[in-house]
């Protein structure tokens, strides 16, 4: 019994019915379009969005302030578009954010912005600010003067606030949808493997191999699962990868389970029986036949897991095991912010968070979706 297009077809014309599983794909899709485009879309598209103001830091949402962009001395190396959309473009500009300035000259007066009641008055060469160097040849001082008014002094609005680094939130916020997809698809790409496999062999065969993998498994499930993470973490270290790893290694235990449940029911069915009657092999039977049939508790448990990475993933970050500073990810961010929950700024924790909250839930309505739409007994 394989599972064919037509099968594939009327389960979408089932899963577009539900609406809320069709809300949380768009929010899912819309979360990676963001990661793939993470650096294009970012107002900072510096690598890990880390460009520091420090002078701006822990900033309400919506703040705005005019920032003096200085040529720095040393060139930057441009890198290709491609890299550019990976890892983003190191600036070779230095901002400074001004209150007020004016031209004497040659010379460029500024009242730089200090805090929200002190300014400090500095002085800059203007060839400095355009150039990076003292060079004295090239644009007239009107020239000079125009284009640092039209292309050095711009205003610039942090739409959901800064942290307390002078740090663009919306910035760390899109780029660190990566960390979040990429725990959750790391996760599931381990959890699935190691999970059908040894559900699929103590299911199918029973007996000492079924006995061997749930000795395995309720030995893994008695361990709580933070702290085999935090086990893991440290045997692999602290790092972006290693936490990928470790999530995946600590979810496949609630896969193999619900696997040995559904074979061991499939198993006892006429197809099966059939399959075996006319010489298939055993790998054959339960990838073509058995397989296809429980799609649906697959991709429901999937999608939990999924959620499970993420949130999990945060809690590492948050505690200081997890994605290391300056990457950012929603947990760190929370833990560099969270302070600001009880005083003047409780957004910059907030945004975060209530993005974890949205994409954990999205992967729980579109898991519910797909285990009723891929339900071959629904009459919907």
């Amino acid at each position: 019994m394989i599972l064919q297009l037509s099968d594939i077809q009327s389960a979408w014309r089932r899963l577009r019915k539900n609406k809320g599983a069709l809300a949380g794909l768009i929010v899912i899709a819309a979360a990676v379009v963001v990661s793939f485009f993470a650096y294009i879309i970012a107002p900072d598209n510096t690598p890990d969005a880390n460009r520091m103001v420090l002078e701006v830091g822990g900033q309400h949402p919506g703040f705005r302030i005019h920032m003096l962009a200085v040529k720095k001395a040393q060139p930057v190396a441009r890198v290709s578009f491609f890299q550019r959309l990976l890892f983003g473009q190191e600036s070779d500009m230095t901002w400074t954010p001004v209150r007020s300035w004016e031209f004497k000259d040659s010379t460029l007066l500024v009242q730089r912005y200090v805090d929200e009641t002190t300014s400090r008055e500095e002085k800059y060469n203007l060839r400095d600010v355009w150039y990076g160097s003292r060079q004295e040849a090239g644009l007239s001082i009107p020239q000079l003067q125009e284009n640092i008014v039209r292309h050095r002094i711009f205003p610039v609005t942090y739409w959901l606030g800064t942290d307390k680094f002078g740090r663009d939130i919306l910035s760390r916020l899109l780029v660190g949808t990566r960390v979040s997809l990429g725990v959750g698809c790391i996760a599931v790409i381990i959890s699935l493997t190691i999970g059908v496999f040894m559900g699929a062999v103590a299911g199918y065969f029973k007996g000492t191999a079924d006995d061997m993998v749930m000795w395995l498994v309720n030995v893994v499930w008695s361990m709580p699962s933070l702290l085999l993470v935090f086990a893991l973490t440290l045997a692999l270290g602290k790092g972006f990868w290693q936490v990928f790893i470790a999530v995946g290694l600590t979810l496949w235990v609630g896969v193999a389970r619900i696997i040995r449940g559904q074979i061991l029911t499939l198993r006892e069915l006429e197809f099966v029986e059939a399959a075996r009657a006319l010489g298939y092999g055993h790998t054959r039977i339960i990838v073509k036949h058995i397989l296809p049939n429980i799609l649906g508790p697959v991709m429901v448990v999937a999608a939990g897991n999924f959620a499970t990475a993420i949130v999990v993933e945060a809690g590492l970050s948050f505690l200081g095991v997890g994605v290391q500073p300056p990457q950012p990810s929603w947990g760190l961010m929370i833990k560099e912010n969270y302070n600001f929950i009880i005083t003047h700024n409780p957004l910059l924790a907030l945004a975060p968070g209530v993005a974890i909250m949205m994409l954990v839930l999205a992967f729980n309505l579109l898991g519910n979706g797909l285990r009723d739409a891929l339900d071959v007994r629904s009459k919907i």
